[in-house]
């Protein structure tokens, strides 16, 4: 049994579910998983229908603290974001990355890259909350440049550190050709899904 915890809110699209969403839920029905699926002030509700703790918990990755603090103990835990990590890229060089976090100031800076060319809504994910995050914990005038789609940049020497989305709009040798230029010019790439992990102190407590 798994649990998808999927957040409807302003930034869902209208009437579908999100792409990441979706090949999870293919991905679980081909091993043939039972698939329950609910909204965040829902979660509670869900796990006591079941008759026993879910085997995993996947969650998108803007409330992973609320669903880490409601999860059984029995249950293991991960986001849509951080399975594409592994899914699309270097799992071990995103979750190694993240630890550039902690060696932030206000004087660095910051490279979030998005795959789609989307309009960003109220409360984005890379464009506002993701930034909020980080500031909180570094400060103000922590600066942040923000591309999206085929824009990233061929010199990535002035950044401390890049966070790449899921990218479920990239095939898995583009992003692999990504990390291995930050890798070559030395920048730590992380993604949104593990950045979110460690900022919230609960990286070393889900799966991947």
């Amino acid at each position: 049994v798994v649990v998808l915890v999927m957040p409807q809110d302003l930034q869902a699209p209208k009437g579908r579910l999100i792409l990441p969403q979706v090949q999870t839920i293919r991905e679980l029905l081909d091993k043939k998983c039972l698939v329950m699926s609910c909204t965040t002030d829902k979660l509670k509700d869900t796990l006591c229908a079941l008759t026993n703790p879910p085997k995993l918990i996947i969650t998108d990755s803007q409330v992973f603290h609320t669903v880490y603090e409601q999860k059984p103990a029995e249950s293991r835990l991960t986001s849509f974001s951080v399975l594409f990590a592994g899914y699309k890229g270097d799992i071990h060089y995103y979750v190694e990355s993240a630890f550039a976090i902690d060696r932030l100031t206000e004087q660095s800076r910051v490279l979030i890259a998005e795959a789609c060319t989307h309009a960003p809504l109220t409360e984005d994910i890379g464009r506002v909350k993701i930034p909020h995050l980080l500031r909180k914990r570094t400060g103000e005038r922590l600066q942040i440049d923000i591309v999206s789609g085929n824009d990233f940049p061929e010199d990535l020497s002035p950044y401390n550190l890049i966070i790449h989305c899921g990218a479920c709009m990239f095939n898995r040798k583009y992003v692999l050709s990504r990390i291995e230029q930050a890798r070559a010019q030395q920048v730590p790439m992380t993604n949104y899904g593990v950045a979110i992990a460690h900022l919230n102190g609960i990286l070393n407590k889900i799966v991947y």
